[in-house]
């Protein structure tokens, strides 16, 4: 049998073909097979597609079929734990929040059957526009716009947690209370699930987030995986954001859940990019919103207490690191050829190194 190593070695995978035939005939399954999907996809004739994103989630396509864009979400390749990557989740949130005033993108059709593709999908709506990442669109990639862009994503947050769930839709993704306590244990028990090797940080961050949860919070939606690079921005300026993507960890908590991961993973000016970490370097450009400017601004429209963001901090590192393993799991088993995952062997260690030495800087016992 050929080991992972060697399948890397080799072709890399092929994400689309246009048969079911074609896709029996590879050793690793694609991703779309644009003959079963044609059911799915408004319109006739033939399906255009084209990758979105980097790949390191859930999968995510645009569609081209007469003269009109989709977009089609479904989990990567496995393997992945049994209750990651749940697009039909994903999509049932989406559905929830499209009459609230939460800047997201619209559902379009669910598809539960992992026969047709090998594995569940869904579309939605294409929402065209901008993506932060290494640097600002042109016409916003100035001190002032960067700003408003950034004070826009603070206020898009703000948003979310202030959405009305009880007694909608909403109140089926989650419990109101236990926030803290699940995610410390589902995370726990990710890590059994991703872990290739002894990463003794990621065992003693566990312990010290059990050790020292915050009283309990207010729950509101959450969106779960709030950073720069979710946020698609309209073209032009002035600076005006249009929808936040990638939702499949959405769920009722604890809002400085959100704040804290978006702290935690900021770069700012002076600072160098992480590379497995620092998701949207240009933030670090002139103009833009400072750590403590963004939880200022944050605290003053939400009118909420932000005293124990340091924990929140923590624990979004700490499950990142736990998700990346499972990221470089897939790649050592071959089902992946992203070079980014290679950085990874390294690149888990450190963040829950660097975890711990948050928690500890903050006044921790870790």
């Amino acid at each position: 049998m050929a080991t992972g190593q060697e399948r890397r070695r080799g072709a890399e995978p092929v994400d689309v073909v246009a048969t079911r035939q074609e896709a029996a005939a590879l050793a690793l399954a694609p991703l779309v097979i644009l003959e079963a999907i044609e059911a799915w996809v408004p319109g006739a004739g033939p399906i255009e597609t084209h990758r979105l994103g980097t790949g390191h989630s859930n999968e995510t396509f645009r569609l081209q079929r007469d003269g009109r864009s989709y977009v089609l979400r479904r989990p990567p390749r496995p393997p992945y734990p049994p209750t990651a990557h749940d697009v039909a989740r994903e999509y049932a949130i989406l559905a929830a929040v499209e009459d609230l005033d939460v800047r997201a993108p619209r559902p379009l059709a669910l598809c539960k059957d992992p026969g047709v593709i090998g594995a569940p999908f869904y579309l939605m709506e294409l929402v065209g526009g901008d993506v932060v990442r290494e640097r600002f669109p042109a016409d916003l990639d100035v001190p002032l716009e960067r700003r408003r862009a950034l004070e826009e994503f603070v206020d898009a947050l703000v948003e979310i947690h202030a959405a009305p769930w009880r007694g909608t839709a909403l109140e089926g993704i989650g419990r109101p209370s236990g926030y803290l306590e699940r995610q410390v244990r589902r995370w726990k028990s990710q890590w059994v699930h991703n872990r290739t090797r002894e990463v003794p940080d990621i065992d003693r961050m566990g312990a010290w987030l059990s050790d020292h949860l915050p009283a309990d919070p207010e729950t509101t939606l959450v969106h779960g995986d709030y950073k720069l690079d979710n946020a698609i921005f309209h073209p032009g300026a002035p600076a005006r954001l249009a929808v936040i993507v990638d939702w499949e960890m959405s769920t009722l908590g604890a809002p400085l859940a959100d704040l804290g991961l978006l702290r935690a993973t900021y770069v700012q000016a002076g600072e160098e990019p992480d590379d497995v970490l620092d998701f949207s370097p240009a933030t670090a450009l002139p103009g833009c919103l400072t750590r403590d400017e963004i939880v200022a601004r944050y605290a003053a429209r939400s009118g909420r207490d932000v005293g124990d963001l340091a924990w929140y901090e923590g624990l979004a590192l700490w499950k990142i690191a736990i998700l990346l393993e499972g990221s470089y799991k897939r790649y050592l088993a071959g089902t992946t050829a992203d070079p980014f995952f290679a950085l990874l062997a390294d690149g888990v260690p450190r963040l829950a190194a660097r975890a711990l030495r948050l928690t500890n800087h903050h006044g921790g016992t870790a």
